[in-house]
């Protein structure tokens, strides 16, 4: 028997219940993996508490990494021994667990199977938005809201690679310093100074051709406010709580913007987008070009203990569960 993190009702880390499961033999189309590494992401809590309702029980975890251990029928591509990582579907709280063949990637020499499962949602975000929402360019100015935050982080790094002037919003002094080094030239902070008008006096007053805001209703209509005429708002998350409805006239006035709500279920929705993006992300991180900063581990069976740690703000970077 093997082991697993599961839910059989919502509320506080106290929910988290460490128990034996039986996984069984791979289907067709599926590998069965031994995970070495998972991730742990802030949306794990939201399902838990139920604030992103779940059928119950169920197995928290959507990204992680590990050895092929059993590959069932109609499987090509994969064999056992084979180092995989993965983003979806939910159930990465797990020792052992089954999973579509056709949602693994294989993990390249140079990326070690704890990066791997510590970037794959945040760093598979960051690949679509800067290479395929809007497709970031040398000489473009940029504005990143969080950018002290897990994407955040990333995404700076990445939009500098590519020439880009990265201007970053963080939410207090204590992390301006952290978004600087992750490759924001601007730092504006939050509640501190006017993000706007910081906006327009550094790019003279142009505007920037995107934003890239996961903070949502607290800076969607502010945002739209830094774009220049044609410019892109791209909405990818609601930390601060669900963007209120917007007339759509208001983007004409604005100066013609665009408006989406991107996800990263659509972007990866085939193998071969996955497998692409995947390869994109890989080779950024082997480069030294973009840096996965893995502040904390846990073991898996005290997944409970690291999800109080996240929600009390006492985690920094990527946090890790090992089995």
């Amino acid at each position: 028997m093997t082991h697993a993190v599961r839910i059989y009702e919502n509320g506080g880390p106290e929910k988290l219940k460490w128990e034996e499961v039986d996984v069984g033999k791979p289907g067709p189309g599926e590998v069965r993996v031994r995970n070495t590494a998972i991730g742990l992401n802030f949306i794990d809590t939201y399902q838990r508490s139920g604030l992103y309702p779940l059928p119950l029980p169920f197995t928290l975890g959507s990204e992680g990494a590990g050895v092929v251990e059993a590959v069932g029928r109609r499987v090509t591509g994969l064999k056992v021994g084979d180092r995989v990582a993965y983003v979806g579907p939910l159930g990465a709280y797990a020792e052992v667990l089954l999973r579509p063949a056709a949602r693994l990637v294989k993990i390249p020499a140079g990326i070690e199977d704890t990066i791997a499962a510590a970037m794959m949602l945040k760093g598979l975000t960051t690949q679509y938005l800067l290479r395929r929402t809007y497709r970031v360019r040398a000489g473009d100015t940029i504005l990143m809201h969080a950018a002290a935050g897990g994407v955040g982080l990333i995404l700076c790094q990445w939009a500098k690679a590519l020439g880009a002037t990265v201007i970053g919003t963080v939410g207090s002094e204590a992390k301006v310093a952290l978004a600087k080094k992750a490759g924001c030239k601007h730092v504006i902070v939050m509640g501190k100074e006017n993000f706007v008008e910081r906006v327009k006096v550094i790019t003279k007053g142009k505007g920037v051709p995107v934003v890239y805001d996961g903070v949502g209703k607290d800076t969607f209509m502010g945002s739209l406010d830094c774009l220049s005429p044609l410019g892109m708002m791209v909405s990818f998350g609601n930390a601060s709580g669900a963007v209120p409805p917007v007339s759509i006239g208001i983007l004409a006035q604005k100066g013609s913007l665009f408006v989406t709500r991107p996800t990263l279920a659509t972007y990866t929705a085939t193998t071969e987008d996955l497998t692409k993006a995947a390869r994109e992300l890989f080779a950024v991180v082997k480069s030294g070009k973009v840096k996965i900063a893995i502040n904390q581990t846990y073991p898996l069976s005290e997944a409970a203990q690291a999800h109080r740690d996240l929600e009390g703000r006492k985690t920094t970077g990527s946090t890790v569960l090992l089995p």
